[in-house]
Order: structure tokens, then C-alpha cells, then sequence
């Protein structure tokens, strides 16, 4: 089938926000008590901010504050590091404008809040490139269940099936993969031959080697 829509997750993707993301999640963790890792925050990457919660709270209970207490903490921390820190990921225009020129349409689906899609895009100076943003806090559950894939899919007005998705989590792949999408993948180095990439159809180093024989359907004949 040709391709229609080109749907991108955003943390680690388009925005250099996992570091924001550890930096917050630490601090915010910490006034309960709990002293993460970055490696225990890479270990949550890709999932929604209510989920890593309360995934450390099963594992750790604290009194001191509630599990969506500390989930506004740490999303309103990482939205104030964003608006001051955040950066584009390498060949992220580039990216953009290869999936423009063969006409498809541009969607973010993320596991990110609404409010932490819209800052980290306005930071970026490409909100308006995005037809849709879909955030994974809309649906019952999140990655690597495969509703907010659907739902960009949807809200663009487009076949899952003739949409590329570009992830750099393995939650995200399996998410993508799971709409019914062909998926590039972008992983991070620390993530470089992680098997939860296995099932992407393309595996980039950048969003800055992507090219036009990517976005061909012959390119995905036996994948």
C-alpha cells in the first residue's frame, strides 16, 4: 500500500527531552525518598508518566505524597526544562521535509501529556507541521498497546496500514508495529541492538540518515 501519513513520537525522537525526563524524575522522586538511577530511568523510557509512577510506587511505597501528586510534579518539572532547555534531535527538519515532499501528512503520537506535546513542538518552532497530536494520556492505555497510533491514524483520516511510524523506544515499536504500521527506528546509543527493535522494519543511528528509498513501499517488499 503507498504511504499516507508519517506519525513520529516525540521524547527522544524529535525533542532531546530523556535527559530532562531522568533529570526530573530523579528530583521529584527523590522528595519521597526514593533515589533513582538514570539506568532506573532509562528502564521506564517510552512509558506514560502515571505508569512509571506507579510502577516505583508498587515497588517502593511512600506516604508522604500521592502517586499523581508526584506524576503533576514531575510533568511540571520536565515542562519548565523544556521551555529552557529543549533541543531538536539531529535530522529532525530534514526528516520532516523528506516525509512532506511524498506528500504525506504529519502526526505526533506520544506518551507524553497534552500540555508537554504542545511546549516541547512551540519549543521547537514546529507545532503547525503536525496535522495531529495525539497524547497516550487520552486512552485507556498506553504504549505499548497501540490506541494512540489509532488514533493519529484516525484523526488524519488515513489506513494505519499506509502509515510509517518513527520510534525510538521498544514500548513505541511494539505500539506502532501493533496499529498495523511499518515503523522506522531511531534508538539512542545506551539502546543500539536492544531486541525490542527487531520487529522495526528500518533501524536508523539518526533521524539525519533517513532517506527517500526509506519512504518507497518496494523498500518494504518482505519485511
Amino acid at each position: 500500500m503507498g504511504l499516507n501519513a508519517a506519525i513520529f513520537d516525540l521524547d527522544g525522537l524529535l525533542v532531546d527531552s530523556e535527559p530532562l525526563w531522568r533529570q526530573a524524575e530523579r528530583e521529584v522522586f527523590a522528595e519521597v525518598g526514593l533515589m533513582l538511577t538514570d539506568d532506573d530511568c532509562r528502564s521506564t523510557m517510552g512509558m506514560r508518566c502515571d505508569a512509571v509512577v506507579a510502577l516505583w510506587h508498587q515497588r517502593n511505597p511512600w506516604l508522604s505524597a500521592s502517586p499523581a501528586e508526584i506524576q503533576k510534579g514531575i510533568e511540571a518539572r520536565v515542562l519548565a526544562l523544556m521551555r529552557s532547555q529543549g533541543q531538536a534531535m539531529p535530522g529532525v527538519d530534514h526528516a520532516l521535509d523528506l516525509v512532506e515532499s511524498m506528500g504525506c501528512r504529519l502526526a505526533v503520537a506520544s506518551s507524553s501529556s497534552p500540555a508537554l506535546i504542545a511546549g516541547a513542538l512551540d519549543r521547537l518552532g514546529i507545532f503547525d507541521r503536525f496535522a495531529a497530536r495525539c497524547s497516550a494520556f487520552n486512552e485507556q492505555h498506553g504504549k505499548p498497546d497501540p490506541a494512540v497510533f489509532l488514533t493519529a491514524a484516525s484523526q488524519l483520516g488515513v489506513d494505519p496500514r499506509t502509515c510509517l511510524a518513527f520510534e525510538d523506544s521498544p514500548p513505541g515499536v511494539e505500539s506502532a508495529r501493533g496499529a498495523g504500521m511499518r515503523v522506522v527506528a531511531v534508538p539512542d546509543a545506551e539502546h543500539w541492538g536492544h531486541p525490542g527493535f527487531d520487529v522495526a522494519d528500518v533501524v536508523l543511528k539518526s533521524l539525519a540518515d533517513l532517506r527517500i528509498e526509506h519512504l518507497k513501499p518496494r523498500f518494504f517488499e518482505g519485511s
